[in-house]
């Protein structure tokens, strides 16, 4: 890492609002922009630690709802064969230890949301006997620790618990806060949590590579850089993208919207033949496209057949992880975009994918302003029937 980039950032950092904005002006005169330099670890600078804005998005559904489980994050791991407890329980310790994220909690501080690092303290492994090793006891168990609510002030926001169905068949529960952890977080955390436990089973020490920042430094980054001039940029290109009129998806339902969002659902799985998904890989070559452009377009299309409306907004989550410091953190950078897609009675199939390819790689170039900034930009009203600027989500994984 460049020395003289670390310093010139942490150098912006620390300057007043009117010189950052002074100061991404003649970057911007050199052909430079702050997303090119490094994130510098700062935190230990700052008292008290901002909240990023997904953070401080989370929040504010916590305080709506405290008791609602919506925003947990479950995963239970199953192992077969002889199981070190302590060699586990001493993995998950150095977890916490290397990521702020995993002993973090929230408060208010003068009406603002700040985050509190906490000291790596003792970790228990909940260990508990399972006598009957039905698979649908189990499954109920899982998810009824899948449900409990957090509380983000008292914490911790990582559970962790233990069942042994036999002398060499345990499961493990795994359930963090979304305030700390995204989908990207998850495989990070166990690929660690396995090597971990490999080299402490084995009586060896595990030595991960050093983590540049921790997730405190990326949220002071970036709230800096938004304010400085980089949100007004971002919110113009999305306010001319959506433009005004913000339209309501109306699909023919066999049952009208609840006026409360219930989170209630079912789950309707189709798989794809591997000749189709041939053809579909081949079209989006043919196209110069990406084969998340192609379905995105298909997908959009079906709206539009349905609805009967010519203008369709889907919400598409995005890792949010462009940064190489950012890449082996646990913590919370999903961001959410809105794409459009207009419809016309002359309009091809193949138009529709040239539009969809553009206004994707045009998202993809601002996907840093936050979901939330750009709903109170556009004054959306507020309705609790229905998600604010989209009301259906394609999450291509």
């Amino acid at each position: 890492m460049d020395n003289r980039n670390l310093e010139l950032v942490q150098r912006f950092i620390g300057l007043p609002l009117p010189q950052r904005k002074l100061f991404l002006e003649k970057l911007a005169s050199k052909g430079m922009s702050l997303a090119q330099l490094p994130i510098p670890l700062i935190h230990s600078d700052f008292e008290p630690l901002p909240l990023s804005y997904a953070q401080q998005r989370q929040w504010f559904l916590w305080q709506w709802e405290p008791t609602s489980s919506a925003y947990n994050i479950p995963a239970a791991l199953k192992f077969k064969g002889p199981l070190d407890v302590a060699a586990l329980q001493r993995s998950f310790e150095s977890l916490i230890d290397r990521h702020q994220t995993l002993r973090t909690t929230f408060r208010l501080d003068d009406e603002q949301a700040v985050q509190l690092i906490n000291p790596s303290n003792a970790f228990e492994l909940a260990v508990e006997a399972f006598e009957q090793s039905d698979d649908v006891i189990l499954r109920a168990q899982v998810e009824a620790e899948s449900q409990r609510p957090f509380d983000l002030e008292h914490g911790p926001l990582l559970r962790v618990r233990l069942i042994r169905l036999a002398a060499e068949e345990h499961v493990l529960m795994i359930t963090l806060h979304h305030i700390v952890s995204d989908g990207w977080s998850m495989p990070v955390m166990v690929n660690e949590l396995v090597q971990l436990y490999d080299g402490y089973s084995q009586g060896r020490e595990v030595q991960l590579p050093i983590l540049p920042i921790q997730y405190a430094d990326y949220a002071i980054w970036q709230r800096r850089w938004m304010e400085a001039g980089e949100q007004d940029r971002q919110l113009a290109y999305w306010t001319e993208q959506l433009g005004d009129e913000q339209p309501v998806l109306e699909l023919p339902l066999d049952r009208p919207r609840p006026a409360l969002s219930s989170y209630h659902g079912a789950r309707l799985s189709v798989s794809l033949g591997e000749d189709l998904v041939d053809g579909l890989k081949q079209l989006a070559q043919q196209q110069g496209l990406t084969p998340f452009m192609v379905l995105l377009a298909s997908f959009q299309a079906l709206l539009h057949r349905y609805s009967g409306q010519s203008d369709i907004r889907v919400g598409v989550p995005i890792a949010n992880r462009n940064r190489v410091e950012t890449a082996g953190l646990i913590g919370f950078f999903v961001n959410t975009q809105v794409l459009r897609a207009e419809f016309d009675p002359q309009m091809t199939f193949s138009g529709l994918l040239q539009q969809v390819k553009q206004r994707a790689l045009g998202a993809q170039a601002h996907q840093d302003l936050p979901f939330e900034q750009l709903v109170e930009a556009l004054q959306v009203e507020r309705n609790l029937s229905h998600n604010p600027l989209f009301q259906v989500m394609y999450n291509h994984q």
